[in-house]
């Protein structure tokens, strides 16, 4: 059985976590295969909050260890979908 797994992000404080956020996207980037960001944005403001959506590959451990460094980022709200097939 395959299974897939998706991990929502909700950054409270774009500001303040995109450098740590982006140094743990970073470290494991071979983990990721899908990468989406979402933030409101017009010509009158950047919000300072944002979603990302992952869709993770690769060993368990991996995508197990992403999460947890995630996690322990103060500010964010972390959320893991697990589908089988």
């Amino acid at each position: 059985m395959a299974t897939r797994t998706v991990i929502g992000i909700l950054v409270t404080n774009r500001v303040e976590n995109a450098q740590q956020v982006q140094k743990v996207l970073t470290e494991y980037g071979c983990s990721i295969k899908t990468r989406l960001g979402l933030h409101e944005v017009d010509e009158n403001m950047c919000s300072t909050s944002g979603l990302l959506i992952l869709e993770l590959f690769g060993e368990e451990k991996a995508c197990g260890d992403l999460e947890g460094n995630l996690r322990a980022i103060q500010g964010l709200q972390v959320q893991k979908m697990v589908f089988e097939s």
